[in-house]
């Protein structure tokens, strides 16, 4: 049974949560994490969101996850395949399509790795782009309610359009 999407206020307890998950992935993934970053609308203070805990994993080579898929199991890391996403890998804490944590794991300092930091960075200081992203995940929750790809895909313009006004600002320090 899918859940249906509900948009909570932020709660301070995901940032707790996220620091919980960082530990058990570092002790699991040890040198091969480059770096880990709580990204997703959980990590932007203020902002309202599913409460699912998204955060990414910077590795050199994606190739290295294989070994990874079993140890991650075992503290309850399911890996998805999603052939749509050739650049990431993606595992998931919780029953299918109602998970409460998801793991994804990119090379560092990929476009897919920047741009979900230029994402977070720039809804953290920009109040009033916060403010409608806020509002339009609202509505679209309302409109899509019992389809959280249709909500997902509704979403994606507004996301490319914060990324592509990140880069524009001259405040990317990624590059």
């Amino acid at each position: 049974m899918e859940k249906p999407v509900v948009i909570e206020e932020y709660n301070e307890e995901w940032s707790f949560k996220y620091q919980q998950e960082e530990r058990g992935i570092k002790e699991i993934l040890g040198v091969i994490a480059i770096a880990i970053e709580h990204i997703g609308s959980t990590s932007v203070p203020g902002l309202g969101a599913k409460p699912i805990i998204d955060f990414m994993v910077g590795i050199n080579d994606l190739k290295e996850v294989e070994k990874f898929i079993e140890p991650l199991s075992k503290i309850g890391y399911e890996h998805v395949y999603h052939k749509e996403f050739p650049n990431r890998r993606f595992f998931r804490k919780g029953q299918w399509r109602a998970g409460t944590h998801h793991l994804h794991i990119y090379n560092y300092g990929s476009e897919e790795w920047k741009n979900n930091i230029l994402f977070r960075d720039y809804l953290r200081t920009h109040p009033d782009v916060l403010k409608q992203y806020n509002q339009l995940k609202k509505e679209l929750a309302e409109k899509y309610r019992n389809d959280r790809v249709a909500y997902t895909n509704a979403k994606h313009p507004f996301i490319i359009d914060v990324i592509q006004n990140a880069r524009l600002s001259g405040k990317n320090k990624l590059d």
